[in-house]
């Protein structure tokens, strides 16, 4: 005890290079003097072992000093001690997930983040490497943060620094089993159906000038649907099974959504495509609900209308509240991915909205974006690492796919 009666304490920082048996041989030599230990933490780099940990000792606090000093000379380790009293580390408050994503991600990116988040009054607790190939993707803890400011900051320099950004609510928000809701076309496949569909009937340049419209935001979706699929009438149904067959996923998707079922999670698609295709995409990929347009066929010939009511950018929001209604989740455990003007409803409504590969429109109002075309990417903004990922599908003997640029 100090003067004044308050528990003397070490902070003990240790580095040097990592072997087997160092912290064994540490934590033995310190155990002979009855210390407790009040805080640990160890971390290894390329090999590089810091070990920092609090220490309590009562009357023996000096020769517990001596014993560090002791071993960490006869192990070739660094060791700094700095004395003090009682546990006065801060409770953290404000606490926040920051993921960057960058390809390649350069220092001056890292300097900027780091600097935005310091100026916002919030400190950097921890740092830890996601991911370092396809893309390199680094996970900040952060206290003392304004959620909704720093993300806002944030944003403005994801845009400056050509980086991802996502800041999500650490704790108990960030685990847990929660809702995916995806796009399909361009999100969770390369190509636009509907165009695909058009190619058949020599129409696609047409239906693909409203599409670009659409998905800008400068046409309402719901009469452009209409006017695109008014372009198919006549077009045998058997067309259905050739564009099936000519959808290639988007790199990543396959990983994406193996990832997400072996953590429990629900995935599920809102397309303003057609049942017709995506249902059997949902089907191969083991997808756990599905909401979309229908066509109507008579005689095996597309007749140029949509049954039923038109999932348009309502359409989607709705849905993803009613499955996670559904499966019990709150709007806070969802995430939604799309790329259109016609998601942004979606987007919104959901506990994080992701802009994948997205337009102008849809970056600017979505919670963060992702631009690069690796949809697994995704993963990361969840806090989950590419290591993980790849011992997951080594145990259950699935390769992970090397990553592959859209259309190889």
């Amino acid at each position: 005890m100090d003067p004044d009666g308050a528990e003397q304490t070490l902070l003990v920082t240790i580095s040097g290079d990592d072997r087997p048996g160092v912290t064994s041989a540490l934590f033995d030599a310190i155990a002979d003097v009855g210390a407790e230990v009040r805080d640990l933490e160890q971390v290894v780099v390329r090999d590089h072992l810091t070990l920092a940990m609090l220490l309590a000792a009562g009357p023996q606090t000096d020769r517990l000093d001596q014993v560090i000093q002791v071993v960490g000379e006869s192990l070739g380790l660094k060791v700094k001690i700095r004395r003090g009293t009682g546990d006065s580390g801060r409770r953290p408050t404000g606490r926040a997930a920051v993921v960057v994503l960058g390809s390649p991600l350069r220092a001056s990116a890292v300097a900027a983040v780091t600097a935005r988040i310091a100026s916002h009054g919030a400190n950097i607790d921890r740092i830890r490497r996601l991911s370092r190939y396809p893309v390199t993707t680094v996970e900040l803890d952060i206290s003392g943060a304004e959620l909704d400011g720093l993300r806002r900051e944030l944003a403005i320099e994801a845009t400056i620094q050509d980086v991802d950004i996502a800041v999500s609510a650490a704790g108990l928000a960030r685990r847990g089993r929660r809702l995916v809701v995806m796009d399909v076309d361009s999100t969770l496949i390369q190509q636009e159906v509907i165009e695909m569909l058009a190619a058949h009937c020599g129409r696609e340049a047409e239906v693909r000038a409203v599409t670009e419209r659409a998905m800008r935001g400068d046409l309402d979706f719901a009469e452009s649907l209409r006017e695109r699929v008014r372009a198919l009438a006549g077009l045998d149904a058997s067309v259905l099974d050739e564009v099936r067959s000519a959808v290639v996923l988007t790199p990543g998707a396959r990983t994406l959504v193996r990832t997400l079922k072996r953590l429990g999670f629900t995935v599920a698609l809102v397309s303003g495509g057609f049942i017709e295709i995506v249902g059997q995409i949902a089907h191969e990929l083991h997808i756990d609900r599905v909401e979309a347009n229908r066509l109507e066929i008579v005689d095996g010939v597309i007749t140029g209308n949509v049954i039923g009511e038109i999932v348009d950018r309502a359409g989607k929001a709705r849905a993803l509240r009613r499955f996670a209604e559904e499966e019990g989740l709150p709007l806070s455990r969802t995430v939604a991915i799309g790329d259109g003007a016609n998601d942004l409803d979606m987007l919104a409504a959901a506990g994080l909205g992701v802009a994948f590969n997205a337009k102008p429109v849809v970056r600017e109002q979505a919670d963060t974006a992702v631009n690069v075309p690796y949809l697994d990417a995704v993963l990361y903004l969840l806090g989950i690492t590419r290591e993980e990922v790849e011992e997951a599908d080594a145990a259950d003997g699935t390769p992970t796919p090397a990553p592959a640029l859209p259309g190889r």
